[in-house]
């Protein structure tokens, strides 16, 4: 099968999230990675192409002359990886969907209301595809949860509770020099939430991805725990959903014990599920009055919609890297479909993801700075 030719910007030496792109990338062979702004340091980003095996002048010194030259090149990208922090999602996007060039951009969509707005303008107009890496939604286990929710298997839906809860910025981390920390607890690169937008979000759209629903209506209590730190490191969130389903959110990064602690749980009228990140591989549903019974990926009472992104056979843990790989499949599946000039199908994160995903931040910040009141999610 052909590889898509990618790029990506950010993602150099010392990056977490660039490695983990890649390592996405390439699980299903279905892209090459041939070119990268991979720092915004130009020495750094010489030294990151280097060890990635890039051609000499396939590494760039910023993002745009990259894209100006990659969109020239007979074989120039198809696709770009956006791993940077935050306020650069939108900038550096901007010039490859400008130039018919496909997105695949790390969360939050950006770092303001604004630019997320601007964004979504030069997607509609571009003819090119924009992925948002909401990886958590490309669990075999959420695809079947998901697909329970929609047949019915849970009724009615009433009460959904998510949570995520990590330890890691339990002390002032980011006055230690350490990278991550760093732009993540700094609302010039981060953006207004800090715990709400840097995982808030994925447990809010891994909410939203289950259930098919929207909530209408939020209330947040935010809070900097640390000393002298700038945006939230807790947060507990209220949720009120038009159907009139309840839902509670807390995301938090100053929780000792809990490493990348991610939780759905979906009940409706005539049962419910159960599923956590760190053991993706089982989910618990319960059907009301009758015993639990735990659902296991590939194993009897799998789905055909979870058995289509698993790769090997029960009892094989799958986990964190190739949920990630689904979406890169998924993204090359919808690149080559729109190729032929048609419209893929897919399950992708994308515009519309994010742009819901801005709102959840900004309408927390708006709720909280109130005092805790009801609002409606908008941006």
């Amino acid at each position: 099968m052909e590889k898509i030719r990618l790029g990506m910007v950010g993602g150099g030496q010392g990056a977490f999230i660039g490695g983990v792109h890649r390592i996405a990338a390439r699980l299903d062979n279905r892209f090459e990675l041939v070119a990268g702004a991979l720092s915004s340091n130009p020495e750094k980003a010489r030294a990151s192409g280097a060890e990635l095996g890039l051609a000499g002048d396939r590494v760039y010194d910023d993002f745009k002359t990259m894209a100006i030259r990659e969109a020239r090149l007979k074989n120039g990208i198809e696709a770009v990886a956006i791993v940077t922090p935050n306020h650069m999602h939108y900038p550096a996007a901007a010039e490859f969907l400008k130039r018919g060039i496909n997105v695949i951009c790390d969360k939050p969509l950006t770092s303001t209301p604004a630019d997320a707005k601007k964004l979504a303008k030069l997607a509609e107009k571009s003819n090119a595809l924009f992925v948002l890496t909401h990886n958590y939604t490309g669990y075999p286990l959420i695809r079947q949860a998901r697909e329970m929710v929609a047949n019915g298997d849970l009724g009615p839906l009433r009460v959904v509770q998510v949570e995520y809860p990590q330890d890691w910025l339990a002390t002032n981390v980011e006055e230690t020099g350490q990278k991550q920390a760093s732009w993540r607890t700094d609302p010039e690169r981060s953006g207004a939430g800090g715990s709400i937008g840097d995982i808030g979000t994925h447990a809010f759209n891994l909410a939203r991805f289950v259930t098919g629903m929207m909530p209408a209506e939020l209330l947040a209590d935010l809070d900097s725990f640390v000393p002298g730190r700038r945006v939230d490191d807790n947060a507990h969130v209220l949720l009120r959903y038009d159907s009139g389903a309840k839902g509670m959110l807390w995301s938090s990064q100053v929780t000792p014990g809990n490493e990348n602690a991610l939780r759905l749980r979906v009940y409706g009228e005539k049962g419910g599920i159960d599923w956590a990140q760190e053991n993706p591989n089982v989910m618990r549903f319960t059907r009301l009055g009758e015993p639990t019974r735990i659902l296991t990926r590939m194993g009897a009472g799998a789905s055909a919609a979870a058995n289509s992104v698993s790769r090997i056979p029960n009892g094989h843990p799958e986990g964190y890297l190739e949920a990630f790989a689904n979406l890169y499949a998924g993204a090359a599946d919808a690149i080559l479909t729109r190729r032929t000039g048609k419209t893929p199908e897919t399950l992708l994160p994308g515009i519309s993801d994010g742009l819901e995903g801005m709102a959840f931040i900004a309408s927390c910040v708006r709720s909280s700075k109130a005092g805790g009141r009801w609002v409606k999610i908008a941006l």
